[in-house]
């Protein structure tokens, strides 16, 4: 076995191995094997009604369909005709990493570390980042699994954790004892809400894809359903929240139209050469 092929199996194995752990967590984290559920963990702290920047309940529902694509991402990977696949290389360990992250998150949550889930977040968020512009180095065309289980799956992960960043920053301030960010108007909830968006934005234009956008929407119009329908109240919030939908969404539109028409005259270009 080459060093090359060696390295191939032991990607693929961690994939596998950090992949059923986050799982695993999340089954413990969602209380199904014991554990309390994220929104009745650490005080309540990550509610529906604990912040400003709390997307009501249902959001979170996505955890799901990104579980899911893990899942399947992993059992994809490990097929033998994949084993070498630049693309694999490319993205296997920040998919890994992001499993193992989300893992410790979920434990830093049940432990009611809030704080540490911050710096946590924070992380995965960075290694989503770079993940996702990895997979955007690489030309938009693909399978049906590529575009699936790879631009699908990590542009959810990141949009959706790009707002929930937002509002774990959000849920630590607020529980310990910084009130502007529980009550209305919410004014530094605010401010980040928009930080966050910009985050979106960049995400837009740099890959022009609609996994992520369609992922940072969710969680932005779920911010604004809480505080339009839920205590703590802050119509700003829920305002610049749709806002940045709008924006998020307008820019991917433009980005994905402009990064088509280049792909369409570079084919067209090979075909007369």
């Amino acid at each position: 076995m080459s060093p090359m092929e060696r390295s191939d199996r032991v990607r693929r194995a961690v994939v596998a191995v950090t992949v059923l752990a986050a799982v695993v967590a999340a089954l413990f984290g969602s209380g199904l094997l014991g554990g309390t559920s994220i929104q009745d963990a650490a005080g309540g702290a990550f509610a529906a009604n604990a912040t400003v920047l709390s997307p009501a309940g249902f959001a979170f529902t996505i955890w799901s369909v990104i579980y899911l694509g893990l899942v399947l991402y992993a059992l994809w990977q490990m097929v033998p005709a994949q084993a070498a696949k630049p693309l694999h290389r490319a993205v296997g360990y920040g998919v890994a990493a992001s499993a193992l992250l989300n893992a410790v998150w979920i434990a830093c949550v049940q432990a009611w570390r809030i704080a540490e889930s911050f710096v946590i977040i924070v992380i995965l968020l960075g290694v989503l980042l770079v993940t996702f512009v990895r997979v955007c180095r690489r030309p938009r065309r693909g399978t049906v699994a590529e575009i699936v289980l790879v631009d699908g799956m990590i542009g959810l992960y990141l949009g959706w954790v790009t707002v929930a960043a937002a509002a774990n920053l959000a849920a630590w301030l607020a529980d310990i004892g910084i009130s502007a960010w529980s009550v209305a108007p919410g004014v530094p909830g605010t401010f980040t809400l928009i930080g966050a968006g910009l985050i979106a934005v960049f995400t837009a234009w740099r890959g022009g894809r609609w996994a992520p956008a369609v992922a940072t929407s969710w969680g932005l119009v779920w911010v604004a359903v809480g505080r339009w329908s839920l205590q703590p109240a802050a119509p700003v919030v829920a305002a610049t929240a749709v806002v940045l939908v709008a924006v998020v969404l307008a820019v991917t539109a433009w980005r994905f139209r402009a990064r088509t028409r280049t792909a369409a005259l570079e084919s067209s270009a090979a075909l007369e050469v």
